[in-house]
């Protein structure tokens, strides 16, 4: 393990550790932040393939594999299949992955957008309510296809109670949207918005639903929200 990566995690268990607001309610099952699992995670990451792209920060990914771990081992995800967004970039940045976790192997990066109401060319607030038009941080499950006024849509199961299990009835899917693209980030200074839904390009939305359909782990992630994930994960 090189120093970058030890520091890294060393931080990751230290924030794990520290104290978290009493009204969070766990939805997930206790993560126990060892050894093995911290090994694992670097690991991982370190035997991960990029593909053509580059590779999400270390941090993002730990607390990913780790989540996705605790909900395959309950049943409420199936593939081996993992994909992050990363809400601390830039709008403007590809922040989402797909990650096959079977070939450890980078499928796709890509644009993704956030809420209207949660910042501009940055992610800055988020919400589970109805009618917010914000982003909702955290683990979903992937569920059932359908076609709706942006065509081919995804629907998604929020995991977390209190951060993102109103996603369904908000209907926050996953979508192609016009405005998830490098034209509209040229004309705009940023990428589009949506009302809530991590709205992707059009033309990578029906590659990106095939392959994470049906009960596979999206985690969203922003540094502002660790402490609740991390609650949710550790207590």
């Amino acid at each position: 393990m090189n120093y970058k990566h030890f520091y890294a995690l060393f931080f990751l268990l230290l924030m794990s550790f520290s104290s978290f607001p009493d009204k969070t309610i766990t939805a997930i099952p206790a993560i126990k932040a060892d050894e093995n699992t911290v090994s694992k995670s670097v690991i991982v990451y370190n035997q991960l393939n990029p593909n053509t792209f580059q590779l999400p920060s270390l941090e993002s990914f730990s607390i990913a594999l780790n989540g996705f771990y605790l909900l395959k081992e309950k049943g409420l995800i199936q593939k081996n299949i993992l994909t992050l967004v990363d809400f601390s970039l830039s709008s403007n940045a590809k922040r989402m992955w797909v990650i096959d976790l079977d070939k450890n192997l980078v499928l796709f990066q890509t644009l993704v957008a956030h809420g209207r109401n949660t910042g501009e060319e940055y992610a800055k607030e988020f919400s589970n309510k109805a009618e917010s038009y914000q982003s909702s941080v955290g683990f979903y499950a992937t569920a059932e296809i359908y076609t709706g006024k942006h065509g081919k849509s995804l629907k998604l199961d929020g995991l977390e109670k209190g951060l993102n299990d109103k996603a369904r009835e908000r209907a926050v899917v996953i979508h192609g949207a016009e405005y998830v693209s490098e034209s509209f980030i040229k004309q705009n200074k940023r990428l589009g918005r949506s009302q809530g839904c991590p709205a992707v390009p059009i033309e990578m939305n029906n590659k990106i639903i095939e392959v994470i359909k049906d009960k596979s782990c999206l985690f969203i992630y922003h540094p502002s929200a660790k402490q609740q994930i991390l609650t949710k994960l550790v207590s």
